[in-house]
C-alpha cells in the first residue's frame, strides 16, 4: 500500500476485467422509486422533532423494522464494533436501546461512552445519523424495560451468554426452552445484567437521498449536552 498525492494505493494496478461480485454490485440500482422531498428550510430548531416526524412517515409508509439502528461502539483500545439494536424510546434527549452488560457492546461503553447509530430507511433514500455520549439510565429503568418485553424475548435474554462458545444449536434451544418455562413460573424474574442505555448526542445529520445525487444534508451540532442546537445545510 503507498499514499500518492493524498490517494491510497492498494497493491498492484486496478484489474480491468472485473470481478462477478463487482459487476453484480454495480448494476444493483441506488436511489429508486418515489422517494419524499426533504426541503432544508422547514427543519425545525430540535432534532428531535424532525427525527419523530421523518420515523412517523417511515412507519406510516410501511418501511420495515423502522426502529432499527446501527449502533457502532468502541472499546478504550479504540478498535470499532457495530451491530444492528432496536430502539426502544427517544425521550429527555436520548435515544434508548437495552442490552445485556455481558455483550461487547457493554464492555465497550463500559471503557468508552460514547457511541454513534446510523438508521437508514431505504425504500425513502433517508439516512439519520446520531453520535454522543452514552448514558445508563439506572437499575429502575432496566427492569421496566425488561418486563416491557415479550415473554419469548424475556426468556431468550435470560437464557443466552452472549459471546461465549455454543457447543451446538441445540444446546440454545433447550437453554430457551428452560428460560421459557422460568418466565412463566415466575414472570417478574429479571435478569440483573440487564441494561437501558441512552445515546444522548452532540451530532444528528438527516440525508435525503436523490437520484440525481443532488442528496439534501442537514447537520445538527452542539457543545455539549444541554446546549442549545444549531443546524446547517452541509454538502453531501
Amino acid at each position: 500500500m503507498s499514499v500518492r498525492d493524498g490517494l491510497v494505493q492498494v497493491g498492484g494496478p486496478a484489474a480491468t476485467g472485473g470481478t462477478i461480485l463487482r459487476d453484480r454490485l454495480r448494476r444493483i440500482p441506488v436511489f429508486a422509486g418515489d422517494l419524499p422531498r426533504f426541503d432544508p428550510e422547514t427543519a425545525p430548531d430540535d432534532p428531535v422533532r424532525l427525527f419523530a416526524d421523518w420515523l412517523t412517515h417511515a412507519i406510516k409508509a410501511g418501511v420495515a423494522e423502522p426502529h432499527a439502528m446501527t449502533l457502532a461502539t468502541a472499546g478504550a483500545d479504540g478498535t470499532p464494533s457495530a451491530r444492528v439494536v432496536i430502539l426502544k424510546d427517544c425521550r429527555d434527549g436520548g435515544w434508548e436501546f437495552a442490552t445485556d452488560a455481558r455483550s461487547r457492546k457493554a464492555r465497550d461503553l463500559a471503557e468508552n461512552p460514547n457511541a454513534a447509530a446510523t438508521f437508514y430507511w431505504q425504500p425513502q433514500a433517508r439516512q439519520v445519523r446520531v453520535s454522543g455520549p452514552v448514558l445508563a439510565r439506572g437499575l429502575r429503568a432496566d427492569a421496566d424495560d425488561f418486563l416491557a418485553r415479550s415473554p419469548a424475548s424475556r426468556a431468550a435474554a435470560l437464557a443466552v451468554r452472549p459471546g461465549e462458545p455454543l457447543a451446538s444449536p441445540a444446546e440454545l434451544e433447550a437453554a430457551i426452552a428452560a428460560a421459557q418455562g422460568r418466565v412463566e413460573r415466575e414472570p417478574a424474574t429479571v435478569l440483573a445484567d440487564w441494561r437501558l442505555f441512552a445515546l444522548v448526542p452532540l451530532e444528528v445529520e438527516f440525508f435525503q437521498g436523490d437520484p440525481r445525487r443532488a442528496h439534501i444534508r442537514v447537520a445538527y451540532r452542539r457543545d455539549d449536552v444541554g446546549a442549545p442546537w444549531r443546524h446547517e445545510l452541509v454538502w453531501p
